[in-house]
């Protein structure tokens, strides 16, 4: 007999005995069981619920009706699963899926991610959080359809009188009419490429500024440039965009901690997959029409 209860599958056997007893006395409110307990802790929590929501405690009419719905959406969920309508069900496995992991995963944030491992982040990352060129100008436009084979000729000849004139020459009687702004503020070198295309924004990266100079080419034809302002892209320095890191830093730490726990699940299965045999291209191409 001693020896009988030495035997670890002896004590297996009285442990799940237990939990099962447990489990029963409990309540049983686990699938496939007719027997539904609201605790205590149930009803605290569906009350919190409802006082968040409403910024005041249930009444007792409406907690019992709390309680009704509970307990619908239980009954629900264990007849929904007898009749094995949660299988092959992708909503529900996502479902099940996110829960799993947040409960094994471990908090990313439990650890603030250290001045060290921000700054590295960066340093591997620099376009992530690049502080963009930005560009202030003012643009006199010839248009070919206006201008034909003399354009060219003419925007020398502009170019020349606009540079004798000097930095703030007044344009509007200048050039021809279009729906382009005459004069930008400082903006960044996305918003000039958008509107005047991205060639016509990086040539102003290169011009001198405070003088008129060109012409330079666009899909509108061609421009005489100033550019009053022009500020160079630079890597963002880690205290202006230190939360942009962190979080960045966590969710790396995360997508780690997920794929170490798939690849320790993984191990505990054996997985086969059963591709179907697609004809391949040859058999195709002679038997298309």
């Amino acid at each position: 007999m001693k020896r009988l209860l030495r035997e670890p599958l002896v004590h297996f056997l009285l442990l799940g005995a237990l939990l099962f007893g447990w489990s029963a006395w409990q309540g049983g409110d686990a699938a496939g069981s007719n027997r539904i307990v609201v605790t205590p802790g149930v009803v605290d929590y569906l009350a919190a619920g409802f006082s968040r929501t409403w910024q005041r405690p249930p009444s007792d009419i409406e907690l019992k009706g709390l309680i009704d719905e509970h307990v619908k959406e239980e009954i629900a969920a264990r007849e929904a699963m007898a009749m094995g309508l949660d299988r092959d069900d992708i909503v529900i496995k996502r479902r099940l899926r996110q829960k799993l992991e947040f409960l094994l995963v471990d908090d990313a944030a439990a650890a603030p991610p250290t001045d060290a491992e921000l700054k590295a982040w960066l340093d591997r990352n620099p376009e992530s959080f690049r502080i963009e060129p930005t560009l202030a100008f003012r643009q006199v436009l010839l248009r070919p359809e206006r201008r034909g084979a003399s354009m060219t000729a003419d925007a020398t000849k502009l170019l020349a009188k606009l540079r004798a004139s000097g930095p703030e020459v007044a344009t509007q009687d200048l050039g021809d009419a279009s729906m382009l702004p005459a004069e930008t503020q400082l903006q960044p070198l996305r918003e000039v490429a958008n509107s005047f295309g991205q060639d016509f924004a990086d040539a102003l990266m290169k011009l001198a500024p405070r003088q008129w100079s060109g012409p330079v080419e666009s899909s509108f034809g061609l421009h005489l440039v100033l550019v009053r302002e022009r500020t160079e892209g630079a890597a963002a320095e880690l205290a202006t965009v230190r939360p942009l890191v962190e979080r960045e830093v966590l969710a790396e730490r995360r997508k780690a901690e997920l794929q170490a726990l798939y690849e320790r699940m993984l191990a505990k299965y054996s997985v086969r997959i059963d591709s179907p045999k697609l004809p391949s291209a040859a058999a195709g191409a002679r038997g298309a029409p």
